[in-house]
């Protein structure tokens, strides 16, 4: 299955990629590339394909068709015989707050290239403003359950716009008065400020990824990233998804 391209939403300088979903956060500042593949969707060698020839050349094998095909890679992942998974890459351009990129570089086989403060000067309104408040979890230390509703949750959602604009305030103003990006930053609130980076991963430590990420106990903004990341997966190796779905997924009930 061929990717088609799909149009460019703000803050895009580069046109050219395989997919792309907007909007992850429902705030209209989020947004997911699929920039490059190896190997490509369109080339001659599929990516699903070239996980079983990779699997094959151990008695240098080769295709026996579709049908056998796809039964070996799902048996390769059913019984996590890993190895020919890491043949195929994905190249990534990731849009997402700090608080997302927190959790997300905790997983160490991915590889980062960031967007710098101190060469861009971040642009005004550029923080993740959450729509809804949720309510700390009464029994996972570390997660959420419910939402905070009403007048309640509105004012929260003032407090932050103005507290980020402020801060902002600041920033521009110490960049007026001549002080260097890399301090004037110190102004901002960071753990809403948007980033941008290149991440690159192979399908294998993907697959991890979303495991790990698509858990409902996962933190609901990397969630709504995981949720993007599997689309776009899922449209670039179809088998190789249906193979996770199956047997990885934590949303599967035949793990």
């Amino acid at each position: 299955m061929m990717i088609k391209p799909v149009q460019q939403g703000q803050h895009t300088p580069d046109p050219i990629v395989i997919a792309r979903r907007d909007n992850v956060l429902h705030d209209k500042k989020s947004w997911v590339e699929l920039q490059d593949m190896l190997p490509s969707p369109g080339s001659v060698v599929h990516p699903d394909l070239a996980i079983v020839n990779a699997a094959r050349v151990s008695f240098l094998g080769e295709s026996k068709g579709p049908e056998q095909d796809k039964r070996l890679l799902l048996y390769l992942l059913n019984h996590r015989h890993t190895t020919p998974f890491e043949q195929v890459e994905f190249k990534f351009r990731v849009r997402a707050p700090v608080v997302v990129w927190w959790q997300w570089v905790r997983h160490r086989t991915w590889h980062y290239n960031f967007q710098s403060g101190r060469y861009t000067p971040f642009e005004e309104d550029d923080f993740y403003i959450p729509a809804q408040w949720r309510l700390q979890s009464e029994s996972n230390k570390q997660g959420s359950e419910g939402h905070l509703e009403g007048l309640d949750n509105n004012q929260l959602v003032d407090e932050l716009r103005q507290f980020t604009a402020e801060g902002f305030s600041l920033y521009q103003q110490a960049l007026n008065m001549g002080v260097a990006r890399e301090q004037a930053r110190l102004f901002l609130p960071a753990w809403c400020s948007y980033y941008i980076a290149v991440c690159k991963v192979d399908a294998w430590n993907l697959m991890n990824f979303l495991r790990l990420r698509l858990a409902e106990d996962a933190q609901w903004e990397i969630r709504q990233f995981a949720t993007a990341l599997h689309e776009m997966f899922r449209d670039a190796m179809p088998w190789t998804a249906e193979a996770f779905d199956r047997h990885m997924s934590p949303l599967s009930n035949t793990r």
